[in-house]
């Protein structure tokens, strides 16, 4: 688990409310739009200030679009991204200008999925972790080289690999050089894109560590998105799914591993590995059938009835709000309360 439960109460950090992204479709000669793909479709989430949010689901389902609208690398089609700054005031980032964003984007930061493709290989470690540090002109010289240098020790590297360049490290190192990229400028907020997805399993805990060990010693506040609900588990605090561009479920992890209240989530959760081969229940594999909806083209109602084996036909025609189920625990279905999921057994 995160060590962020104790810093919940320290209250947000940063407030989604009704964010939407929605692509234009364009066809013909005169590229006239015809439709819209809603990969994100009315998002609403908080996070506290020292916690490491989950953000979960299959590909495709618009969690790494949501984390680029939080970044504002998309400009946002609708919504509120309330961020609470150093000095106490909110901002709302979906409708600040490039320039406005520019002390903003020190503050909120992203490790990226891929340690390979992320890092240009044309430039040496130094330059990789020192190029945010100059660009805002915080330190030049021989000043930047020590920061780089303290940068690779933080995240377990040594300060003399500073002048090698990416093909000389393995996929564990370079996403460790990612991190001190992100690191550099102090963040507060940092959103993970699938950080670990593309290491060996063995690295991935060594990574996995490193990220927690880094949150306490700098006061961090993570968004982790990812499909890989091991991880989720055990990194965060408390996890969101997401399905087709909107929130199904909401709730700390424990909760939600033991006690999902929304047949998708009890799907995803069917698919985690069991440790221990001595547990004989072992509980049936719950196969969605069909793809993902399609964002453009979305079903009718509750956006999961075509895969869910417990649809009625209030299912097909009403959508679902996200309510609070139970203390702390948001479902957005019509029938969280009547229905009995399987969890994982601790």
């Amino acid at each position: 688990m995160g060590h962020g439960v104790n810093g919940a109460q320290d209250g947000a950090l940063l407030d989604v409310k009704n964010l939407r992204m929605h692509f234009p479709i364009k066809k013909g000669f005169f590229s006239r739009t015809v439709g819209h793909v809603k990969a994100v479709d009315d998002l609403s989430f908080t996070i506290q200030r020292g916690e490491t949010l989950g953000l979960v689901g299959e590909s495709g389902c618009g969690k790494t679009t949501a984390g680029r609208c939080i970044l504002r690398a998309y400009n946002p089609t609708d919504g509120q991204l309330l961020f609470h700054n150093a000095q106490g005031q909110v901002v709302d980032l979906a409708h600040l200008s490039n320039q406005q964003l520019k002390p903003y984007r020190q503050q909120i930061r992203m490790i990226f999925q891929d340690p390979f493709s992320s890092l240009n290989p044309r430039m040496p470690v130094i330059e990789l972790v020192g190029d945010p540090i100059k660009v805002n002109k915080i330190a030049s010289g021989r000043e930047l080289e020590d920061r780089v240098a303290a940068l690779l020790r933080k995240v377990g590297l040594r300060p003399e690999y500073m002048r090698r360049y990416p093909h000389a490290f393995s996929g564990g190192e370079r996403q460790r050089i990612g991190i001190a990229r992100a690191l550099a400028l102090d963040p507060r907020l940092v959103v993970a894109d699938e950080a670990v997805s593309a290491l060996d399993v063995s690295v991935r805990a060594q990574i996995l560590n490193l990220l927690q060990d880094l949150q306490e010693e700098m006061q961090l506040t993570y968004l982790f998105v990812s499909h890989d609900l091991s991880v989720i588990e055990y990194l965060c605090d408390r996890v969101a799914v997401m399905y087709v561009g909107k929130l199904v479920e909401l709730a700390s992890t424990e909760a939600l591993f033991a006690n999902p209240q929304h047949p998708y989530t009890e799907a995803l959760l069917s698919a985690v590995p069991k440790p221990d081969p001595r547990l004989r229940r072992r509980k049936q594999r719950i196969v969605l059938e069909g793809e993902v909806a399609d964002p453009a083209n979305p079903p009718s109602g509750c956006y999961f009835h075509p895969r869910c084996r417990y649809a009625k036909d209030r299912c097909r025609q009403e959508t679902p709000a996200l309510r609070q189920v139970q203390p702390g625990h948001f479902a957005a279905c019509h029938f969280a309360e009547e229905l009995t999921l399987q969890g994982v057994a601790g």
